[in-house]
């Protein structure tokens, strides 16, 4: 499993990768993309690199990186 990348300006703060990780590493920023959303952020060490987030957004806002 690998690193997940996050490209901030396509998120649309929907939370279905917030509502979906397993590990609970992924919430809001508290901060605003160039769209005018909060975006999310991604807390590598709770992250596993299982690809929920990946699979569950619409706006691909993740990498899976290996």
């Amino acid at each position: 499993m690998g690193k997940v990348s996050v490209t901030t300006d396509r998120c649309k703060a929907c939370h279905l990768c917030i509502a979906n990780c397993p590990k609970e590493a992924i919430s809001p920023s508290g901060k605003v993309n160039s769209k005018g959303y909060e975006y999310i952020v991604v807390d590598d060490e709770k992250c596993v690199g299982c690809g929920s987030c990946y699979q569950m957004c619409p706006d691909y806002v993740f990498e899976i990186l290996e």
